[in-house]
């Protein structure tokens, strides 16, 4: 249980659905129109959505991705050598990581970086035992760097990271307001489904998080939300259990008074 402030700001939150998070975020969210890698009126955005959150007593650990500078995958595909590229993209994690590290402190919200490739000068190394210390006691924790090992992405360290501090869900935020059975940015027809179950992920290949995070999932039964961070309030809302993205889950729970969509219709089993 946490102890300190953190406990005081809990004891005045019974509202809370969930009291530790591990929040993912895209790279791409925060890259401007006009082609800056780091939009910082964006940036600020999402620093308020996280500093209210973090008023109402919720653990919170970010893991941020690295795409809007750039994707280990992406630089391979056009030569760089694919570990070499996935080094590139963990140290644009870092950068990202500081970003949101520095727009926070403004707001006077206690943030620590922690990394797991080593940079002393800039970020803690990775320990897991100090950064469940840093959530009991108030702190928001972001972790850069993915896993540290070239071939994992960023959302496969976010499960990895969600289970050793013992968050209870995967914030998956996104530019959509959750998953559909095509891109909805692209086919006006896309059905969205309500909820899912790990294997309906893997089995109807949809772009929730990569297999590898998602198999990491379903191992340890973490629930993933995915929602649109783009909509202001929504990361409070999925704090507080309101019925917003799309919620993956081991089944065959619902959430009261849903049935899911599915391309075919039918309910979720």
């Amino acid at each position: 249980m946490p102890d300190g402030p953190q406990a005081a700001l809990a004891s005045k939150s019974p509202a809370l659905r969930y009291r530790r998070v591990l929040l993912k975020l895209s790279g791409e969210a925060f890259a401007g129109k006009d082609g800056d890698p780091v939009d910082l009126d964006a940036l600020a955005g999402f620093a308020e959505q996280i500093k209210e959150v973090h008023r109402l007593g919720c653990e919170l650990a970010i893991v941020i991705g690295g795409g809007n500078i750039v994707r280990g995958l992406s630089a391979s595909e056009k030569g760089v050598d694919r570990a070499t590229g996935d080094y590139m993209g963990m140290l644009a994690t870092l950068i990202n990581s500081l970003a949101m590290q520095d727009a926070l402190e403004k707001l006077g919200v206690m943030t620590r970086v922690m990394t797991a490739i080593a940079m002393h000068q800039i970020a803690e190394p990775y320990i897991r035992r100090r950064a469940t210390r840093h959530l009991e006691k108030g702190r928001i924790v972001v972790f850069a760097a993915g896993t540290g090992n070239p071939y994992f992405t960023t959302d496969t360290a976010a499960g990895l990271r969600a289970m050793e501090i013992g968050a209870e869900v995967i914030f998956k935020a996104t530019r959509v307001d959750g998953v559909y059975d095509a891109d909805p940015l692209k086919h006006a027809g896309a059905k969205k489904y309500d909820e899912l179950t790990y294997i309906d992920v893997l089995n109807r290949g949809l772009k929730v998080m990569d297999s590898t995070a998602i198999s990491l999932c379903m191992d340890n039964q973490l629930p993933i939300l995915v929602f649109n961070v783009l909509e202001p309030g929504n990361i409070k809302k999925a704090v507080c259990g309101e019925r917003i993205g799309t919620l993956v889950h081991p089944g065959p729970r619902r959430r009261p008074g849903k049935r899911a969509r599915s391309a075919d219709a039918s309910p979720v089993p």
